[in-house]
This record gives structure tokens, C-alpha cells and sequence, in this order.
């Protein structure tokens, strides 16, 4: 079997595995990240979206062979060593953008790339179309929209705490 040697979450793992796994069961069950979630089998609902060398990435389209040397950031990798949470997830927990919480890690990092890709701010437009391969079943998205945008000022360093949602 193959050996793949990757960095996730600033740790390097060497791992054999078949040359069919994805890469969502390498971090799950290799490696037992389980806050990537495996939520369709078909790439279409999000919740498996990791980083990979920087860019979002659904994790169940990507064989892990294919991630030789590769920078891999998860959704357990986001928070600081002293536990502070990154930006986008105090503005989740906020603006109480989450329900049940499957959707959450994936939806996380989804809206992590999303917003570096827009540095000098982001519509409520362009959240909502950048959230189209994010799949929740428990919100109507308001409130993970209204993080997103609260996240935005901090994570382009134009803020520095997320404003306070409003009651």
C-alpha cells in the first residue's frame, strides 16, 4: 500500500493507506480528526470542506495519495493552542450560526476561504452565493450569514473582537 506524508494541523503523519482512500477517511479514521464530517457521499453537501495549502477543499473529492507533501488545515486546527477561538468561530458562536452542528465544521472553513478571497469586504450577496456548496438542513442561514460578515473586519485585521450580535 502507499504511503502518503502530509501536514495537518502543524503536525506531519506518515500513513499507508489504499490508493482509493479519500481523504475524509484518512483524517477521520486514521488519523481521528472527526470534526470533518462525511455528510453525502456525492460532494454536494460541504460538511467535509477542509484547507488544503491554504484554499477550502471538500475532503471527500480529494484521494489522499494525492495529498504527498500537502499543508492540510481542519476545523480542529483552527483555535490557538491556548484554546481562543479563530475569529470565524466566536463570530458562529455569536451569532448563534450553528443548530445541530453537523454542517458547522465544514461551513467554518468554507467561510474562512471565502473571506480571504475578499480582502476589501464581502456583500451579503457574495456570502450567500460563496455558500452555495454548503449544505445546512437546520438554518435559514441568516445567522451564519451575519457571522460571516462580523468575522470578515477581524480576520482582515480591520477589527479586533467580532461585533456583538444584536439580541
Amino acid at each position: 500500500m502507499p504511503q502518503v506524508t502530509l501536514t495537518v494541523n502543524g503536525r506531519q503523519h506518515s500513513v499507508e493507506v489504499e490508493g482509493r482512500t479519500l481523504l475524509v477517511e484518512l483524517l477521520r479514521e486514521k488519523l481521528r480528526l472527526t470534526g470533518t464530517h462525511v455528510g453525502c457521499d456525492t460532494s454536494q453537501c460541504g460538511a467535509c470542506v477542509v484547507h488544503i495549502e491554504g484554499e477550502s477543499v471538500k475532503a471527500c473529492t480529494v484521494l489522499a495519495v494525492m495529498c504527498e507533501g500537502a499543508d492540510i488545515l481542519t476545523i480542529e486546527g483552527l483555535a490557538a493552542a491556548d484554546g481562543t477561538l479563530h475569529p470565524m468561530q466566536e463570530a458562529f458562536r455569536e451569532y448563534h450560526a450553528l443548530q445541530c452542528g453537523f454542517c458547522t465544521p465544514g461551513m467554518v472553513m468554507g467561510a474562512i476561504d471565502l473571506v480571504k478571497k475578499h480582502p476589501d469586504g464581502i456583500s451579503e450577496k457574495e456570502i450567500r452565493e460563496g455558500l452555495e456548496g454548503n449544505l445546512c438542513r437546520c438554518t435559514g442561514y441568516h445567522n451564519i450569514v451575519k457571522a460571516i460578515a462580523a468575522a470578515a473586519p477581524v480576520i482582515h485585521g480591520k477589527a479586533t473582537q467580532i461585533a456583538a450580535a444584536a439580541e
